[in-house]
């Protein structure tokens, strides 16, 4: 096989399936996000309050 079959293998190709579409990365196709919603009083908590609260 020579060069220029394979070159005129890939103009027949071309012609008869059109253009490959981009690649997409992996990457690309995952969306980030938390699972839940922050909520800041998940994390308010505070052992001097509770010290305090609870006369520890």
């Amino acid at each position: 096989m020579s060069h220029e079959e394979t070159a005129a293998e890939a103009v027949t190709r071309k012609e008869r399936f059109g253009a490959l579409p981009q690649r997409i990365r992996p990457e690309d196709m995952v969306e980030t996000r938390p699972a839940v919603q922050h909520d800041p009083d998940r994390d308010a908590y505070d052992p001097d309050e509770f010290a305090v609260r609870y006369g520890l």
